[in-house]
């Protein structure tokens, strides 16, 4: 088995930051290449909402507008990608992507156009009614993969 690339899926929680742990780890041992993926989901502001109460709108933006929250969102993703390579990236080339959509997706298609031999992803263990609303992003990228993923569970 030949891993020269190896895509790590991250984002702000101990789950991702868990599996990054792995995946430089993998990445160090096999002496490959990193992608480091951190995808932006929409973020869906109601237009008019109204309380429930009063009849009245209120204000559900809180005087942000959406380009606005797009702005903050990548400044955060960059942010989330910096300490991550500054954790753990030392002595590895990095390749970072920020891409706006699905988070499943936007991983795999990283994947894909960094040709990668590996994808590492954490996994949040919902079950139940959780699993239901949610989803599993893990369980989608392994659907979906043409490639191997690691699934890294985060033992609490």
């Amino acid at each position: 088995m030949k891993i020269s690339k190896i895509i790590i899926g991250i984002d702000d929680t101990t789950y991702a930051h868990h599996a990054a742990v792995y995946g430089f780890d993998l990445a160090r041992d096999y002496n490959a290449a990193v992608g480091l993926v951190h995808i932006i989901e929409p973020v869906i502001i109601p237009s008019s909402p109204t309380d429930n109460l009063t009849g009245i709108p209120m204000d559900s933006t809180f005087g942000i507008q959406e380009a606005e929250l797009t702005n903050i969102q990548a400044t955060q993703s960059g942010a989330v990608i910096e300490r991550t390579i500054k954790e753990f990236g030392e002595g590895l080339e990095i390749t970072t992507f920020t891409q706006y959509g699905l988070t499943a997706d936007g991983i795999i298609n990283c994947s894909k156009e960094f040709k990668a031999d590996l994808i590492v992803v954490g996994t949040h263990k919902r079950s139940g009614f959780e699993r239901l609303i949610s989803g599993s992003i893990a369980e989608e990228v392994i659907r979906h993969s043409a490639i191997p993923v690691l699934v890294v569970p985060t033992v609490e």
